[in-house]
């Protein structure tokens, strides 16, 4: 008898990579009871340390991933939804969002520093643009750093690094998500709250891509992962950078939520110096729609009208 051919998974081989595509593999086990194997697949963003503005932005982590998948190389790929573009592609199909985690930003500074205690020219590191205008607008008296390398390493430009790298930085923004798959939570010394400090259209939340003629056990397994209500709310935020034409490296925050029956979305447009504009709507959530399209194009016409397209290069305006 032979044994039963795994369920190919692709992910990049980063370690918080790892960490989210091995719970998406354990939950397609689980549902299917075939062995699932992870497939480590090398990106040009993992690769190089250069800005990922100049790389093509997030996206950049896709296209390796993307390209195994229809290669037959894997079978399902794991993405994290806000690096994916917005964009559909033609062939492939976002088969499954699960439960989305902490969407939130998080400080981690040196001797437990909040931001707002981080004394005049402390240097905080992002790679972000997004989170250098937040951090321009809340702190113009601090140096932001431009910082790439993954969760481990960004660590370690403020806390001193396992392998015996030295702190050059004060402070460092990361996702609230990715400390938390990879157990490094600890470190954290403030969270971000999404009110004054909106995050990426998608953050928190992963794309389970699959072909689109995807079937069977695999399938319904991805089915039964996908959490509709995260759905709804990412695919909302996604529709305000898509409107905009903004692209995943934008200076942009978006964040929407539901509750009580009603989707809230609410999103920020900055430029690089910290100036911002901000709109939000809520609609009714029914059996027979759901309204991210028609909230996102709303908070897009309002954000244009308030000269969004002056603060940052917006592909959408009109």
């Amino acid at each position: 008898m032979t044994a039963e051919a795994p369920i190919r998974l692709g992910t990049r081989g980063s370690a918080l990579a790892l960490a989210q595509s091995q719970r998406v593999a354990d939950s397609i086990a689980a549902r299917t009871g075939s062995p699932v194997e992870l497939v480590t697949i090398s990106t040009l963003g993992d690769r190089s340390t250069a800005p990922l503005e100049s790389l093509g932005g997030a996206g950049v982590f896709v296209t390796a991933v993307r390209e195994a998948l229809l290669a037959g190389e894997c079978d399902v790929v794991v993405h994290s939804l806000k690096d994916l573009p917005t964009a559909p592609h033609p062939e492939l199909a976002i088969s499954a969002i699960p439960k989305r985690a902490d969407a939130r930003d998080a400080l981690v500074a040196r001797d437990g520093l909040t931001l707002e205690q981080l004394p005049p020219g402390a240097r905080v590191g992002t790679g972000s643009p997004r989170r250098r205008a937040q951090l321009r607008r809340r702190r113009a008296d601090v140096e932001v750093v431009d910082l790439r390398g993954n969760v481990d390493t960004r660590i370690g430009r403020v806390l001193g690094d396992r392998e015996g790298v030295d702190a050059d930085l004060d402070a460092v923004v990361l996702a609230v998500a990715g400390l938390e798959r990879l157990g490094r939570d600890e470190v954290i010394t403030e969270h971000l709250g999404i009110a004054g400090w909106p995050t990426a259209p998608g953050q928190g939340a992963l794309a389970v891509e699959t072909l689109a003629t995807v079937s069977g056990p695999l399938r319904s397994a991805l089915q039964g992962i996908d959490h509709a209500a995260t759905r709804v709310s990412v695919e909302a935020e996604r529709a305000v950078l898509r409107l905009l034409e903004a692209g995943c490296s934008a200076p942009l925050g978006a964040n929407a939520f539901i509750d009580g029956g009603m989707l809230f979305l609410a999103a920020r447009v900055y430029s690089e110096a910290g100036e911002q504009v901000s709109a939000a709507h809520a609609l009714y959530v029914d059996d027979t729609r759901t309204p991210g399209e028609d909230a996102a194009k709303r908070v897009v016409d309002e954000l244009l009208a308030q000269g969004a397209a002056d603060l940052a290069p917006l592909g959408g305006a009109r």
